[in-house]
């Protein structure tokens, strides 16, 4: 390496460097914040520019922000403002267009799994009588009464609510009559 080539420093200490471990700047690579050079050997090398990155990457995240926005923000120059960078109002109005286009379409995804859940707990309720008769069935129980008792229920869902209570009372009652079995 000639003096004049910057600096290269390999994970480890490159980790070292910033106070975290190997493992988080492999992370934030892996989730396309830092793209660094390679070796010959495919060893990730970080020079200056890799480090300040992760620097900002670091300070974005301990300030809370998700890495969402952190992506968002690192698509945006800073301005030079008294002696510290800041973003323009034109790039904060764009990180936050941004994360609002995100915000809502998540929404928009949420709503179609609620639909798709609401489908799904209403096949379930359909499934499970039968699921109930077939294991019942394999159990040994008797299919004739068991066909009985699914047109009961049938016959109570259809007639409402006060009819099942009316009918869980008649067969709790002393002395109610057994089913007609003959249909």
């Amino acid at each position: 390496m000639s003096k004049d080539s910057p600096a290269l420093l390999t994970v480890r200490d490159a980790a070292e460097r910033l106070g975290v471990t190997p493992r988080t700047l492999k992370y934030y690579e892996e989730r396309g914040l830092v793209s660094p050079g390679r070796s010959e050997g495919r060893y990730r090398l970080y020079d200056e520019e890799d480090l300040k990155r992760f620097g900002r990457i670091l300070r974005l995240r301990s300030l809370g922000f998700s890495l969402h926005g952190v992506t968002e923000m690192l698509k945006r120059p800073l301005e030079s403002v008294d002696g510290g960078h800041r973003y323009s109002q034109e790039s904060l109005q764009q990180i936050r267009d941004a994360l609002a286009q995100q915000v809502s379409a998540l929404d928009t995804r949420i709503e179609a799994m609620r639909r798709e859940l609401k489908e799904a707990q209403k096949l379930r309720t359909e499934l499970a009588p039968d699921l109930d008769y077939l294991e019942r069935r394999l159990a040994g129980e008797n299919a004739d009464v068991l066909l009985e008792q699914r047109r009961n229920a049938r016959a109570a869902a259809a007639a409402g609510p006060s009819t099942k209570r009316r009918k869980t009372q008649d067969e709790v009652a002393p002395g109610a009559a057994e089913p007609d079995k003959s249909a």
